[in-house]
């Protein structure tokens, strides 16, 4: 599954401070190789560089936390 910029997705890499958080997909980046990347955008700050397979779609919520 691929992502777009402002989609909310779930970040899951246990190397990483915001691990199991939800954040917004802010800029997508594709490599010589054909490989997609994902700049991550969190309330403290944001995560680059990160592979699709370490993301998933968040769960639609009816109340916002924000």
């Amino acid at each position: 599954m691929s992502f777009e910029e402002d989609d909310r997705v779930v970040l899951h890499d246990e190397h990483s401070e915001f691990d199991g958080e939800t954040g917004t997909v802010s800029q997508t980046m594709e490599s010589m190789f054909g490989d997609v990347t994902y700049t991550i955008s969190f309330e403290d700050g944001q995560e680059t560089g990160v592979p699709e397979d370490a993301l998933e779609a968040a769960a639609d919520a009816d109340e916002d936390e924000e």
